[in-house]
């Protein structure tokens, strides 16, 4: 195979199609919203955003006084708002051709110069980075901070709500002090969190308590009886280990939803209808394409653009319960 890289013969294009347009926003999505915060429902998302959008926030104070023959304006609306602008991101690959002999049947590919990549190669490699791209986003929606490095493509939730924590936007008593949670101290520390959620939000359809997948394998832990909770040694239901089943977790009323991008010892309650991802998904930002280099360069290289915008933000920042 190595002395066929030196004979010249006539260039052949490789691959003829070049993912981009309608099916651009379907490759895009596929990356953007298989992270698990947004794929599960956690999350408000809002696409099409061409550049920002501006989320209004209003606010009242007592409005209901006692009757009287006069109207008499006596509360106070104040709006103010936050905004949500994705920011824009690619993801730039270049493989070589040769690289692949091996890895795939080689009838598919032809032989010498000749060689073409498989036919279902574009497809494997857009699979591969949305899963890549799906990764990067679920870290970013939580612990994304784009002081921190590369990894950090824009700020998540944590980044943002500790400046709201430190402006004083979230009320002291919905502040709570993180420590390492453990078996023995997970079900407490969850009920801290539910304690200190607003009466006017506890029991809303779309409130969720936040948690780490390390928060969520600790209470399952707990709750099979190896926590000092009161469960005794077989847990719940008496069934030791053998309790759950990949199904739902609640603690006291409160639904939890087990965030993998979340920080092992965070924890957050929001309404999902607080919490918003934008994307300009079906914008012109939107854009994938996978070009064979032979004929524009002569080489053997394969190169993959995929161009997309993403960013988070919160609305109303005394709705939310922080434990950081």
């Amino acid at each position: 195979m190595s002395n066929l890289k030196n004979v010249e013969l006539a260039t052949t294009t490789n691959i003829t199609t070049t993912y981009a347009g309608q099916f651009a926003g379907e490759y895009i999505a596929a990356a953007l919203l298989s992270a698990s915060t947004i794929d599960d429902g956690g999350i408000t998302v809002k696409s099409n955003i061409a550049f920002k959008e501006v989320i209004k926030k209003l606010a009242t104070d007592a409005i209901v006084t006692a009757a009287g023959c006069d109207f008499n304006p006596t509360s106070t609306v104040t709006l103010t708002e936050r905004i949500l602008q994705p920011t824009e991101l690619q993801v730039n690959l270049q493989l070589c051709k040769y690289d692949f002999v091996n890895d795939w049947e080689s009838q598919q590919m032809g032989y010498g110069l000749g060689q073409s990549l498989p036919p279902k190669f574009a497809d494997f490699m857009i699979a591969h980075v949305a899963s890549e791209v799906a990764q990067n986003t679920e870290f970013n929606i939580w612990q994304g901070d784009t002081t921190a490095g590369s990894k950090n493509s824009f700020d998540g939730f944590e980044k943002l709500i500790a400046a709201a924590v430190t402006a004083g936007d979230v009320p002291a008593g919905q502040a709570l002090t993180s420590v390492a949670l453990t078996a023995a101290n997970i079900v407490e520390k969850l009920s801290d969190v539910v304690e200190a959620i607003p009466a006017a939000l506890y029991g809303k359809e779309d409130l969720f308590l936040y948690i780490s997948s390390k928060a969520a394998k600790l209470y399952v832990q707990a709750l099979g009886g190896f926590g000092a909770n009161g469960l005794g040694a077989n847990g719940v239901s008496n069934m030791g280990t053998q309790w759950w089943n990949n199904g739902s977790l609640t603690v006291n009323g409160v639904k939890i939803f087990v965030s993998p991008g979340l920080s092992d010892d965070k924890m957050y309650a929001a309404q999902k209808s607080n919490l918003y991802f934008g994307t300009g998904l079906l914008n012109s930002t939107q854009e994938v394409k996978v070009l064979d280099m032979a004929d524009l360069d002569a080489s053997n290289n394969v190169r993959m653009v995929m161009r997309f915008t993403s960013g988070v933000q919160f609305g109303i920042a005394s709705d939310i319960v922080s434990y950081a």
